[in-house]
């Protein structure tokens, strides 16, 4: 059962100005795995942990770097939970993540969809 989705949108330049004007940025935003991307992956990725809290409900208190986003050897996401997010994940019977992750003219978008009962 769909438990929720979140949808989210972000300007690749805007987003990497922001990123070099607070360096510190990347470490609140994102796990040290990902902070080695491309620009437009981690706006990307920004995209997605907004539409994992849309898809939660928005509550308040999330820390962004207890979502991380992984691609596969064959370039597919996956999403991993822990902390903050699972605490607000756990009760609502959430067991599997849905993401998808897509840049093109400027714009990086994510979809997540949050579901109970299903598989990973």
């Amino acid at each position: 059962m769909i438990v929720g989705v979140g949808i989210d949108v972000v300007e690749i330049a805007r987003f990497e100005a922001s990123l070099e004007r607070t360096p510190r940025l990347r470490e609140r935003l994102f796990t040290e795995a990902e902070r080695g991307l491309p620009a437009r992956s981690l706006a990307a990725r920004f995209a997605a942990k907004e539409a994992l809290a849309k898809a939660l409900g928005a509550p308040g208190g999330l820390l962004w770097t207890d979502a991380e986003i992984r691609s596969a050897a064959n370039g597919r996401p996956s999403l991993h939970v822990r902390g903050t997010i699972a605490a607000v994940a756990d009760p609502l019977g959430i067991t599997s993540w849905h993401v998808s992750l897509s840049h093109d003219g400027g714009i990086a978008t994510a979809v997540v969809v949050a579901e109970a009962g299903g598989t990973s």
